[in-house]
C-alpha cells in the first residue's frame, strides 16, 4: 500500500526532459489534491522505495538503453520494483523501452514488458519526425489513464520511431499519422505514452493525475 504522501521518482539516466516531467507531476498532484514528493534520481534505493516510477526519454532507443545500463543496478531495480507491483509510466522513449527491442541504429533489447518492437514509422508523404499536436483515439472508459479525457484530446508528439506488432490488449490509445500509431500502452502495472505528457497541457496533466490515482493489478497477480 502506498504511503499517505506518495513518493514519485523520475529516473535520471541522461534521458532528457527530467525537470519538465517533474514539474508536471508536481502540478498534477497539486491539482488532484494528492500529497506527493517528486524526486529526480538515479539511485536504485530510491527507485526501490518509490510509490510510483516515471521514466522519461528522448533521442534514440539505443542511447537511452545504454544510459540505463550505465548506472549500476538501476535497470534491475526498475525491473524488480515493477515486478513487485509499483506503478510505472514511461514517456516517449521511456515508453518505447517497455517493448521487446528497438531497431534504431542497432537491435537493442528493451524490458520486454509489452509485445512488439520499436521501428521507424511508415508514413508515406508525411515528414519525419512526427512533430506537434495530434488527436488521441481511444475507447472512453476502457482504461483508467484516459478517464476524463474528451473526444478531442490531443497529445504533443516528437518521434520518428514507434511500436510495431504490438498486442491489441496492450493498446490504450492510438493516433493517426499515415495510419494508426500506438500512443498509450499499458500492461499490468506498467504503462507508457508515446507523446510527451509533460508538454501536452491539460490533457497531459489529466493523464498524470490519473496515473497518480491508478491502482493497477501487477502482471501475473490475480484480480
Amino acid at each position: 500500500m502506498a504511503s499517505a504522501t506518495q513518493s514519485i521518482v523520475v529516473i535520471d539516466y541522461n534521458g532528457g526532459n527530467l525537470a519538465s516531467a517533474a514539474r508536471a507531476l508536481t502540478r498534477a498532484a497539486a491539482d488532484s489534491g494528492i500529497e506527493a514528493t517528486v524526486t529526480i534520481t538515479a539511485a536504485p534505493d530510491a527507485v526501490r522505495r518509490a510509490d510510483r516510477i516515471v521514466l522519461p526519454g528522448q533521442g534514440a532507443f539505443a542511447d537511452c538503453a545504454a544510459g540505463l545500463a550505465a548506472v549500476p543496478g538501476l535497470r534491475q531495480t526498475i525491473q524488480e520494483a515493477t515486478d513487485a507491483g509499483t506503478p510505472f509510466l514511461g514517456i516517449c522513449v521511456g515508453m518505447q523501452l517497455m517493448a521487446e527491442r528497438g531497431l534504431e541504429h542497432a537491435t537493442t533489447p528493451g524490458f520486454g514488458w509489452i509485445t512488439g518492437e520499436i521501428a521507424q514509422m511508415d508514413a508515406p508523404n508525411l515528414r519525419l519526425p512526427q512533430m506537434g499536436w495530434n488527436r488521441l483515439d481511444f475507447t472512453p472508459g476502457a482504461h483508467p489513464l484516459t478517464e476524463g479525457l474528451g473526444p478531442d484530446a490531443h497529445g504533443y508528439f516528437v518521434h520518428s520511431y514507434a511500436l510495431r506488432a504490438g498486442a491489441a490488449a496492450d493498446l490504450v490509445a492510438t493516433t493517426d499519422y499515415g495510419g494508426p500509431v500506438p500512443a498509450i500502452v499499458a500492461h499490468g502495472n506498467r504503462a507508457g505514452t508515446q507523446f510527451h505528457v509533460e508538454k501536452s497541457q491539460e490533457v497531459g496533466l489529466r493523464i498524470l493525475s490519473n496515473f497518480l490515482r491508478w491502482s493497477p493489478v501487477r502482471e501475473g497477480a490475480s484480480a
